[in-house]
């Protein structure tokens, strides 16, 4: 496998063959992103941590939540800011600029949230979201009524901690294994 084709720095490959339904949900993927990402290959190579993973990935950024799902890219990039993980920065930056439409707000969010023109709304969810980061165990109830200040519900706020919380997960695993985002995402939406 060459470095461009490198999923993680483990010799580790998805199962072969895939079950019928990660072979689906695979087909699926490449029909609706043009490509199988790394993430989930790599998770293949346990079929169990892959559907535990794209059913939890699958809650925390597609269900019904008072975060668009815009916002819940934005947290993504920027837990992965704080955490300088390559893979995520490169593949939820790039959902972030298709989401917003606007390749600069991905940038700055990628680099740093804080020069980004937001609303005061996604700024509080982002400031908590790198408090969650960054100090978790320091959160008290003003960090949370700060969030309701601006019109976060606490089931929003619910949200905004798990959303944060598992990219904290992600970028851990992904940074501690050098795990490659796919080249596609690097030139998407620019």
């Amino acid at each position: 496998m060459t470095s461009k084709d490198m999923l993680t720095a483990l010799d580790l490959h998805p199962v072969d063959p895939l079950p019928e339904d990660t072979a689906k949900y695979f087909a699926i993927c490449e029909e609706k992103l043009g490509l199988v990402p790394n993430v989930l290959k790599a998770n293949a190579c346990d079929i169990e941590m892959l559907n535990a993973f794209t059913a939890l990935y699958n809650k925390i950024m597609l269900a019904d939540s008072g975060l668009s799902k815009l916002e819940r890219e934005m947290i993504a990039v920027t837990v992965s800011s704080e955490n300088k993980c390559f893979y995520c920065l490169t593949a939820h930056g790039a959902a972030g600029r298709e989401l917003s439409g606007d390749p600069i707000l991905g940038e700055m969010l990628v680099m740093n949230y804080r020069v980004a023109d937001l609303s005061p709304k996604q700024r509080a969810m982002l400031d908590f979201s790198v408090l969650v980061t960054k100090a978790s165990a320091t959160i008290l109830e003003k960090d949370r009524q700060a969030l309701r200040d601006v019109g976060w519900t606490d089931k929003d706020i619910w949200d905004i901690a798990n959303t944060a919380a598992f990219y904290n997960m992600t970028n851990r695993v992904s940074s501690s294994l050098d795990m490659r985002p796919n080249t596609e995402y690097h030139s998407q939406s620019r």
